[in-house]
């Protein structure tokens, strides 16, 4: 979601506790006044809601014998930022568990290669209990989506994206005005859905998502999932992180290399379907024979510095290349769910 400040449910909840709180006194200076022998205490304040924790690389949950972890990462829950930062309006940070029951949604594939030039990983990494990543491919598409909730509300809400871009960009002729309209429509079904279903509350995916044609690549992007392009040897991050540490570093506040071990790194500014409007970042360019495009969650680019990422994206044949990167994040701890695209592209002109 966009950097902003909103009257939030958090705000809502500590003002309707103050006010509790405060009429509380209030009665309790009247019955003095009316009763002096009775002493009556004044009404508790609203218990406070426990504050979910946040989705840090370096807090891994407790892991059980075979080394899967039971919490589960990124939700959006209000957070205080540091002093002398940008405000931060929304973390992925796990939220409280509701009680209604969710339907089980379909896992995303493990491995997928649907034509020659692109293929497809993702595993629950080592300590997670779920995947929640969601993997886009169809003819002239493939992204990540990276999903956030709690009770199972991040696999709904990235599998929900996965599914609608694939039924709304079906036979359509890719331009960035449609790319458009369909991240903003997924975003209000999304955002509907867990209107309706209280267990599904405060649930939203990230989106980074390439579709093209014979000539030309759009990629649309909301969160902190990346597209990269391999190009000549030169490695190129393509999308800008809507993230907390982004800001800072945009700001010359921290360095890229602070950001890489900050404590906030997985705080998230923008995500698809927590709010009712959404700001998409659209991009335009050419196809260049010869590109390697990479599109992967956090969980993968988190664990794998960018120098390693160029040397395993050079392997060929593609699918070499796809198993080192997975193996790579996984043998660096796989702390998250890992999820990658590779995409050679080999049909543009030159």
């Amino acid at each position: 979601m966009r950097r902003k400040f909103r009257f939030t449910d958090e705000t809502l909840r500590s003002a309707l506790r103050f006010g509790e709180q405060l009429l509380g006194i209030r009665q309790e200076e009247t019955a003095e006044d009316k009763e002096p022998e009775k002493q009556e205490t004044a009404p508790a304040a609203a218990e406070t809601v426990p504050e979910a924790p946040a989705k840090a690389a370096e807090a891994v949950p407790e892991q059980t014998g075979n080394g899967q972890g039971k919490s589960r990462k990124k939700k959006k829950q209000k957070k205080a930022a540091p002093e002398k930062a940008p405000a931060v309006p929304e973390t992925k940070e796990e939220a409280p568990e509701q009680p209604q029951p969710v339907k089980d949604q379909p896992a995303p594939v493990e491995s997928a290669a649907d034509e020659k030039h692109r293929v497809a990983r993702t595993d629950i990494g080592l300590v997670r209990s779920s995947n929640q990543d969601a993997v886009i491919l169809d003819e002239g598409l493939c992204g990540i989506a990276d999903g956030m909730g709690g009770h199972n509300g991040g696999e709904v809400a990235s599998g929900m994206t996965r599914d609608l871009i694939r039924d709304l960009l079906k036979d359509k002729t890719p331009s960035m005005e449609l790319l458009q309209r369909c991240v903003q429509s997924i975003n209000r079904r999304i955002y509907e859905r867990s209107l309706a279903e209280p267990a599904l509350e405060g649930m939203g995916t990230t989106l980074t998502v390439l579709w093209y044609n014979e000539e030309n690549l759009f990629i649309g992007h909301v969160g902190d999932s990346r597209a990269y392009r391999l190009r000549d040897g030169e490695l190129k991050q393509m999308t800008e992180d809507h993230s907390y540490v982004a800001e800072l570093v945009r700001q010359g506040l921290i360095t890229k290399e602070q950001a890489e071990c900050h404590p906030m790194r997985n705080i998230i500014t923008r995500a698809v379907g927590t709010e009712e409007g959404i700001e998409t970042d659209i991009s335009w360019h050419k196809r260049h024979r010869g590109d390697r495009w990479l599109i992967c969650s956090d969980g993968l680019y988190g664990m794998v510095a960018e120098n390693e990422l160029k040397l395993l994206m050079e392997r060929q044949p593609i699918g070499e290349a796809a198993d080192a990167l997975l193996k790579a994040a996984l043998d660096a701890g796989g702390r998250d769910n890992v999820s990658l695209v590779l995409f050679d592209d080999e049909e543009a002109s030159a």
